[in-house]
């Protein structure tokens, strides 16, 4: 849809362009009117303006606090008094080494969420699959209900210590969130858009790639943020499966009753999560689409 005033009559609309509830269609093959030169700060604007909801806000003050506790933690850090056992657990660089083995865990598991879960949650919608959905969601609620340490524990007696028995559990743990929006926003589609776009020549293909997963698109990145908070905190467990990760750090001050190295650890984890919620909350709004935006023009229609 239109802005008020701005809406198109019947005959104003191009050849082989259609509309249905507010989504518009064109005919295979038929030219798309070239769109006006963007006036200079319009893409600046369509970022930090209303529609996209980022604010200097929501850039800066949740880095600046996370900036703020790590400079604290730091010079607090620097007066304390550390004893050879501590000095022994930070030395050798590492702390940045355990940093670098727990982001690294957090990508890679995330990435396998995404190429087994994303998928999966379309073909569970299509209507060969359907019946099999309540069966894949069971299995995929039994693997984030069973402890993770538990199911960590199990892999590691399956598959030996190291990082893959570590990968596989984060991953199993991480699926569902991504899954169960998936389906959840490709059911949530309504069916006669759907209809549409079939009727006017799309293959089931064309359908799921312009029509169904820009619609579902909030939904699944909703799961997806979901799931990188879940991967940084299941992440610390991987310490105990041979996998590395700020776990060390937190399981060594524990295990020697170092609060310096427990507080470094525990610190460095949860401003690494926060930072990936931020970055994952920023990623949610730019790759939303533009007719899906609060006050965008799919909404905008419906004022007039």
């Amino acid at each position: 849809m239109t802005r008020r005033g701005d809406r198109r009559t019947p005959d104003a609309r191009p050849a082989g362009e259609h509309e249905v509830r507010g989504i518009a269609f064109r005919d295979p093959g038929e030219a798309v009117e070239p769109e006006p030169p963007e006036e200079p700060g319009a893409s600046a604007e369509r970022l930090t303006g209303p529609g996209r909801r980022i604010t200097w806000q929501r850039l800066v003050v949740l880095p600046a606090i996370v900036a703020a506790v790590l400079l604290a933690t730091w010079l607090w850090f620097r007066g304390a008094e550390l004893d050879s056992i501590a000095e022994n657990s930070l030395a050798n660089g590492n702390v940045w080494l355990r940093l670098r083995q727990h982001i690294s865990l957090t990508v890679v598991s995330t990435f396998f969420v995404l190429i087994i879960a994303i998928p999966l949650g379309v073909l569970l919608t299509r209507r060969r699959l359907r019946p099999a959905a309540p069966l894949v969601m069971a299995l995929a609620n039994i693997g984030q209900a069973t402890p993770a340490i538990g199911l960590l524990a199990l892999l590691v007696i399956w598959l030996g210590i190291g990082t893959r028995a570590a990968l596989i559990g984060i991953v199993v743990y991480a699926v569902l969130p991504v899954l169960s929006n998936t389906v959840a926003g490709l059911r949530a589609i309504d069916p006669t858009l759907v209809e549409a776009a079939r009727g006017i020549g799309m293959s089931a293909a064309g359908v799921l790639r312009k029509v169904e997963l820009p619609l579902a698109v909030p939904l699944i990145l909703a799961g997806v943020r979901t799931a990188l908070v879940l991967n940084v905190g299941t992440a610390t467990l991987a310490y105990f499966g041979g996998g590395g990760g700020l776990g060390d750090l937190i399981a060594s001050g524990i295990t020697n009753q170092r609060m310096s190295v427990l507080v470094l650890g525990s610190v460095l984890t949860v401003a690494l999560a926060l930072l990936v919620d931020w970055l994952a909350s920023l990623a949610e709004l730019l790759l939303r689409p533009r007719g899906l935006e609060p006050g965008g023009p799919g909404r905008a229609g419906g004022e007039g």
